[in-house]
């Protein structure tokens, strides 16, 4: 039996109840990432003791699946928006807000499907943005691509703010300590494309890297629906 089968115990003195324990666990985890949460220290949170959250979670792993649905909760939005395209940059974008206001979220992302009410909602808006489009492969193909895309674009700019935090360096801090040290290889020679890059690339805020990035995505899977059923490419030579 899952956790989202089993029933909760009757009330009992001190009332407790999951969604007084998961607001805890998920407010440890904001202060102090996932590996401040365990049972333990959310029942010290609630002021109960370990053994009371049992009746209601029988392991850690349970509650990061209550958590990880409380924030799908902020992922939906309250309207579906127009068409797949619309509803793909939305629920990205959502996503990506969601894990800057709880990092910990982005350390759950991927692997098994969640499988909590809030998520399969979530999943339900996606995959209903695609009714009628095309062959239900085709969709998740195209729902998995874009899935990659941001989880691991989130992923990435969660981890350059937890480095930023322990070493105390901004992104722009770091580049100019690791300028002396950069700037003798690239006067190597041995890194052309490298220099070029160092030398005359622009840099953009994560946001507008994440939304180019997402537009990419989604032009490349919009050429794939818009392809005809049954056309290959054929390479000559």
């Amino acid at each position: 039996m899952t956790v989202w089968d089993r029933p909760e115990p009757p009330t009992r003195p001190a009332p407790l109840d999951r969604e007084r324990i998961v607001a805890a666990a998920v407010a440890l985890a904001d202060e102090g990432g996932l590996e401040a949460v365990s049972l333990r220290k959310v029942a010290a949170r609630l002021d109960v003791g370990p053994m009371r959250l049992y009746g209601y979670i029988s392991t850690k792993e349970e509650l990061f699946d209550l958590m990880v649905d409380e924030v799908y909760a902020e992922i939906l939005p309250e309207e579906q928006p127009g068409d797949w395209r619309e509803v793909l940059r939305v629920l990205a974008h959502r996503t990506r807000r969601a894990c800057l206001r709880h990092e910990w979220l982005a350390d759950l992302l991927g692997g098994r499907p969640a499988l909590g009410p809030n998520a399969l909602a979530v999943t339900e808006a996606t995959l209903a943005a695609f009714d009628g489009l095309t062959d239900l492969d085709t969709v998740m193909r195209a729902v998995e691509t874009v899935n990659a895309y941001f989880t691991g674009a989130i992923r990435r700019e969660i981890a350059n703010l937890r480095a930023e935090r322990a070493s105390g360096l901004s992104e722009r801090e770091w580049q100019h300590a690791s300028g002396p040290h950069v700037r003798r290889l690239l006067a190597t020679g041995r890194f052309p494309a490298l220099a070029r890059f160092v030398h005359d690339g622009n840099e953009v805020d994560a946001e507008v890297s994440f939304a180019t990035g997402l537009d990419w995505v989604l032009d490349a899977v919009a050429a794939r629906l818009a392809r005809p059923a049954g056309v290959t490419f054929r390479i000559s030579g």
